[in-house]
């Protein structure tokens, strides 16, 4: 796909213009070190594609997709503290080399920076791009919590994983589309529209994640195997293999996930379960679904379909991570 190279590139550039050489370095190069680390920088390119989408000048949309490239590298440096997780992009997490309390800081950092690249917007998009980007802020954390809760909670349903992963996940795709929207000043009803796509494809995205927890290759993935077992996360693997388990399984459930236990036989039972059950296919149909209903949305865009192909594109790519 060129046009993700052309949009990757010119993320990599900014990122390179804008590299922090502020004092002191023991907080600022962890800053540059995760920002560095690249991955796909998807967030930063789905503000510039929805810029582009209607007809907005790029160079505008550049520092606001910085802006939303150091958040989310701010939630995965939190994110990597209270999983107490080794890897990120298979190199070492800044508090494994840095310790808990520069990683605390350094998240800090990213997210106060984030704020600053707004800053050159004129007022109106400004104050607006600020409030979508607070309230997506607010509901990651909420997310977030919402995450940690379902570690000893028992009833965790289905509704409550789909809000958890929204929150989580969904809508800081969504925001970024709509924030590039909105600095090419889009209509208030194409903007949703952009956002409504985003979020699908954002929910498609994070049961992809769940999935390739378990049945990904470890290696391309960058995560410890499993992880999610590990941490007890109550994810669509686990709420599905429940709904369609055995009594007897179900207990088996509940044993491993009353314990947070780095006991390869929790893995094991697990996963034998999750196979028994068939929730790999149960997920990728789930995957399917919100990819379908995020293509409805983009629809409903009135603008060639020619311009639509790059999202069409992007929502299939992510979607075919390797597993």
């Amino acid at each position: 796909m060129e046009f993700l190279d052309r949009y990757q590139q010119i993320v990599a550039d900014a990122i390179t213009k804008y590299t922090f050489k502020d004092k002191p370095a023991e907080l600022y190069d962890p800053m540059n070190y995760i920002i560095s680390h690249g991955g796909k920088r998807l967030r930063p390119i789905m503000v510039l594609m929805a810029c582009d989408l209607f007809g907005g000048d790029l160079k505008q949309a550049i520092k606001p997709a910085l802006a939303i490239e150091f958040f989310h590298n701010f939630t995965l440096i939190h994110d990597d503290i209270m999983d107490e997780a080794p890897l990120r992009r298979n190199k070492p997490t800044i508090h494994t080399l840095h310790g808990i309390n520069v990683g605390i800081l350094s998240g800090d950092g990213l997210m106060l920076k984030a704020y600053k690249f707004f800053e050159d917007l004129e007022p109106e998009i400004f104050k607006a791009c600020i409030r979508i980007f607070t309230h997506t802020g607010l509901l990651l954390c909420e997310g977030q919590q919402y995450d940690i809760n379902f570690e000893t909670q028992e009833d965790v349903t289905y509704d409550d994983y789909i809000r958890m992963i929204t929150y989580k996940t969904g809508v800081l795709s969504a925001s970024s589309f709509e924030i590039g929207a909105l600095i090419a000043k889009a209509n208030f009803k194409d903007a949703k529209a952009i956002f409504n796509f985003g979020k699908h494809i954002g929910i498609a995205f994070q049961i992809m994640d769940d999935y390739l927890d378990v049945f990904g290759d470890q290696a391309q993935f960058g995560k410890k195997h499993a992880g999610d077992i590990y941490e007890n996360k109550k994810t669509v693997l686990y709420l599905l293999a429940r709904e369609h388990a055995t009594e007897e399984e179900r207990k088996e459930l509940d044993h491993w996930y009353s314990k947070k236990t780095d006991n390869i036989d929790k893995v094991y039972g697990v996963e034998k379960i999750f196979r028994r059950t068939k929730v790999d296919e149960k997920a990728l149909r789930l995957i399917e679904k919100h990819n379908e209903i995020g293509q409805s949305y983009l629809e409903k865009i009135n603008i060639p379909e020619e311009k639509k192909k790059p999202f069409i594109e992007l929502a299939n790519y992510l979607l075919r991570r390797e597993s």
